[in-house]
């Protein structure tokens, strides 16, 4: 009689519900544990999948391989469909109990989950699921949610077992290539390390030192990669647990806040929540990078252009500021929020580009993907939401305002060299223009205010409808924990939020 533990996106054994569940299950009956993490070829095969991803993943594998190892249970790889596996290996390791975390993910991880479900009953083997979040599987409304996240978060750290007793006889596999799960070529020379140790040492550092600097930092791609935490790709692959980092807020709290730090960890602490209360929104409507959560949005008629979504994604728009943004998350992986909002709002409005396109690329390029967190502020970056107010960011006062110098914009922009200081923002305003637009770099896709104008008077033309009005009620009624008014075909439209939990911003820039 023995357990397998099924490692998905929670991949260390400290703060683990289900292997600690696993361990004491497994001693109780007298049987062992085999932890088992499953590389689904379907899964990377999908359009928000790359081998930035995969090689991060890698990281975490390697760690929790070392980790597993000492406890005498070493880690198992296997390659193929959850389902094939898992038949495969329970028969083999004679498997009467499985135990996993949940995992919040979009419709294909649901269904993925659904047949394991069905094949556990078929072969007798009883799948035990525990939360690994302040998430919640079946909770309906918002009403008491916050409060049970709260609970979730403050309760004790799991310590880690002591030892674990290994299923024999089972070989343990090689971690696979990006190469050999067929993942594209996707070169990122920055890209962070996603590893358990390097996960603890980034955290230290940050409540050590660099967290002080997070409040007055984290809209500046100047100082935004030390200001962050920089702990989100760790969260996503759960390297880290975000209980495990809320302790260690709580500690430096603890440890006194003179200076900045008081302002600077209360961003931080809040930030953390918004993490949970977005993915919830996923976890209760799986379909949210398909299908807008104001379904009348998406008769807007965006474009499925491939000539501007690969502008867009490779720096060559012609405004400067975007294009080092993306350049530099081409190069990272990673860039901090305000500047995901902006790369956003400029694709989905000024260029008007599909929501479900864009998202798939950024998703690409997110070494932190986690699906909870982006397709939730997708839908809020691009005005499809019908109850957060469009922010359309104007890119040249963006780069005014968080690069006045344009130090950030000439170190990713080097053919903009030769543009003096007072145009770097605009060079097509520069009399020197025609040496480089259209050779050098290209001429600006759109005229900024006008391509504005002309995406707020499509959704306006959206918004004041009677279907618009009913869909950002039920919007409201599912995903916030506000009391919405219902709106007729007589009266005003819903108010747009601006405050609380849905604060028109991209969080993922822990």
């Amino acid at each position: 009689m023995n357990v397998l533990i099924w490692f998905k996106r929670d991949l260390r054994i400290h703060d683990h519900a289900a292997l600690a569940l696993a361990a004491d299950m497994a001693r109780d009956m007298g049987g062992a544990v085999l932890p088992l993490y499953i590389a689904e070829p379907e899964v990377w095969a999908a359009k928000t999948a790359s081998a930035r991803q995969w090689a991060g993943l890698s990281d975490a594998l390697a760690d929790l391989r070392d980790d597993l190892g000492g406890l005498g249970a070493p880690l198992i790889i296997r390659v193929g469909g959850a389902v094939e596996v898992l038949s495969r290996i329970a028969k083999r390791a004679k498997i009467t109990h499985m135990i996993s975390h949940m995992e919040t993910g979009c419709e294909d991880s649901f269904a993925r989950d659904r047949a394991v479900a069905a094949w556990a009953r078929r072969a007798g083997v009883a799948w035990q699921e525990l939360p690994a979040s302040g998430v919640r599987r079946g909770f309906r409304g918002r009403s008491g949610w916050a409060a049970a996240r709260d609970t979730f978060v403050a309760a004790d750290l799991i310590p880690a077992p002591a030892s674990l007793n290994a299923v024999q006889g089972i070989e343990a596999g090689p971690i696979p290539s990006a190469s050999a799960l067929r993942i594209g070529i996707d070169a990122c020379p920055h890209r962070q390390n996603a590893g358990r140790v390097a996960g603890l040492a980034v955290m230290g550092s940050f409540f050590a030192a660099r967290g002080a600097g997070y409040s007055g930092g984290i809209s500046s791609p100047l100082l935004a990669e030390r200001a962050c935490a920089r702990i989100s790709p760790h969260l996503a692959l759960g390297s880290l647990s975000l209980r495990e980092v809320s302790h260690a807020l709580a500690a430096r709290r603890e440890g006194g806040m003179s200076g900045n730090w008081a302002r600077s960890l209360s961003a931080f602490e809040s930030r953390l929540a918004w993490r949970d209360h977005f993915i919830q929104k996923l976890e209760d409507q799986p379909n949210l990078d398909s299908v807008a959560m104001q379904p009348a949005s998406d008769t807007l008629g965006r474009l499925h252009d491939t000539g501007l979504l690969s502008a867009w994604s490779a720096g060559q728009t012609g405004l400067p500021f975007i294009d080092a943004a993306m350049r530099y998350l081409n190069a990272t992986g990673w860039i901090n929020f305000r500047a995901r909002a902006m790369l956003t709002s400029f694709a989905t409005y000024h260029l008007w580009l599909d929501w479900r396109d864009v998202g798939a690329e950024l998703a690409r390029k997110f070494t932190d993907y986690e699906p909870g967190i982006h397709w939730p502020q997708i839908q809020m970056q691009s005005g499809v939401t019908g109850v957060n107010i469009p922010r359309i960011y104007n890119p040249i006062k963006q780069g005014l305002d968080q690069d006045p110098s344009g130090r950030f914009m000439r170190q990713w922009l080097p053919e903009l060299g030769p543009v003096p200081d007072a145009h770097i923002h605009a060079p097509w305003r520069w009399s020197g223009a025609g040496q480089i637009l259209g050779r050098r770099y290209p001429e600006a896709l759109v005229e900024p205010s006008a391509a504005a104008r002309a995406a707020k008077a499509r959704l306006s033309s959206i918004r004041a409808t009677p279907r618009a009005k009913a869909e950002a009620f039920e919007v409201l009624e599912r995903h916030t924990a506000q009391t919405p008014r219902r709106a007729s075909s007589q009266s005003a439209a819903l108010p747009q939020r601006k405050s609380g939990t849905d604060k028109g911003q991209m969080v993922m820039e822990f």
